[in-house]
C-alpha cells in the first residue's frame, strides 16, 4: 500500500481528460444531491417568507 501511494506521490505526469471528465462528473453529483436534500426546505423557507410578508404589508391595490 505504502509502495504504491510513493509511487502516486513521485508521478510528475499530467492529469488526462478522463481524469478532468470524472472530477467534473464527482462534483456535478454533489451539486444534485445538495440540491435535491436543501431544495425542499429552501421552498418552505421563502414560503414561509412570503407568506410572513403578505400578512405584514399594507394592502396597496385593494
Amino acid at each position: 500500500m505504502f509502495k504504491l501511494l510513493r509511487k502516486l506521490k513521485m508521478d510528475e505526469s499530467g492529469a488526462s481528460a478522463a481524469e478532468y471528465a470524472l472530477i467534473v462528473a464527482v462534483l456535478g453529483g454533489f451539486v444534485v444531491l445538495g440540491a435535491t436534500a436543501f431544495g425542499g426546505s429552501l421552498q418552505n423557507a421563502m414560503t414561509n417568507t412570503g407568506t410572513a410578508l403578505g400578512n405584514k404589508a399594507p394592502a396597496v391595490f385593494p
